[in-house]
């Protein structure tokens, strides 16, 4: 891991607001999908608002895993748990929260492949430049790359920058600091020491 990084702490009423902006694209395209399809873990919450503003019922998933833990990336993205629905000539739509190096969404489209779907689209609320896979839609292009904190990822991943400092804080207000100096995340004290209460190992 690089010892800086630029982050950029995404919050649930973004996440809404982008999923809605999302929908609203897929809508005025004419695509009715048939099937949402999530790329687990970050596609869930995405394809599930998806599927409320979009009146869609039908919703199933795979997982792929690129990254193991946090922000430690594998060589290679592999499926986990694969596809068990019947997508055979139905019109798909896949998603994901966001087109990083686009190696999690050519995986995912080369596996629904094999179930011969009438057509697959691609969605994701962020899209980075520096990708090498063009999605259909997208909510938000960002165009200088960071890494992106989304909700239902704070812990895991702010957790995984404070395992890497070194040496390690020794209070919450040291923690803040370094995290904000090295990462540029900026979290009120109150909710890194429920994050750092949350990684004491249980006694």
């Amino acid at each position: 891991m690089p010892k800086e990084m630029r982050c950029e702490l995404i919050t649930w009423s973004q996440v809404e607001r982008l999923c809605q902006q999302l929908a609203i694209r897929i809508r005025d395209s004419g695509f009715q999908p048939d099937r949402v399809v999530a790329i687990g873990r970050g596609g869930y919450v995405p394809a599930r608002l998806l599927c409320d503003y979009l009146d869609i019922m039908a919703l199933t998933s795979i997982k792929i895993e690129h990254y193991l833990a946090g922000i430690d990336k594998q060589p290679k993205a592999i499926i986990r748990y694969p596809l068990h629905a019947d997508i055979q000539n139905q019109r798909v739509l896949l998603v994901d929260d966001v087109n990083d190096s686009g190696d999690t969404l050519a995986i995912a489209i080369r596996h629904l492949q094999t179930f011969a779907p009438a057509e697959i689209r691609t969605a994701v609320m962020h899209h980075k430049i520096s990708t090498h896979f063009a999605v259909d839609y997208y909510a938000a292009r960002i165009i200088k790359w960071r890494w992106l904190i989304y909700p239902w990822a704070v812990v895991e991943d702010v957790s995984g920058f404070l395992r890497r400092l070194s040496p390690p804080p020794d209070t919450a207000q040291d923690a803040q600091q370094q995290l904000a100096d090295h990462f540029g995340i900026r979290l009120p004290i109150a909710r890194l020491q429920k994050i750092l209460d949350l990684m004491e190992p249980a006694s």
